[in-house]
């Protein structure tokens, strides 16, 4: 994280009705093109990077498998953010918030 990066890990809810131009692959996730984090909406004028974190594996299972989607976006209110997708759920509840706010460049 830089010096004026601020850690925050927080839920997001996408708004996927008009969710993200961008081809998406099989199995990725529909970046949404706008969320809201603590009741304010943010709308994605841009995705700055994108990248996938893996599973560790081990050595009586190998193989490694996709956790978490990343992006490094900016606001149209011009916020620079980092967003991921866990793709599993961390508890039956928590299926719903799958999106999470990791951190936002201040201003």
């Amino acid at each position: 994280m830089t010096m004026n990066e601020r850690f925050v890990s927080e839920p997001i809810q996408p708004v996927l009705d008009d969710a993200s131009p961008l081809p998406s692959t099989i199995g990725e996730p529909v970046l949404p093109g706008r969320f809201f984090w603590r009741g304010q909406e943010h709308v994605i004028a841009e995705v700055l990077e994108q990248w996938k974190e893996l599973s560790s594996g081990s050595q009586a299972m190998p193989e490694r498998y996709v956790r978490k989607h990343w992006y490094r976006i900016r606001t149209a209110g011009g916020v620079e953010m980092k967003i991921y997708f866990e793709r599993q759920p961390r508890s039956r509840g928590g299926s719903k918030r799958r999106w999470v706010l990791f951190s936002l460049v201040e201003l």
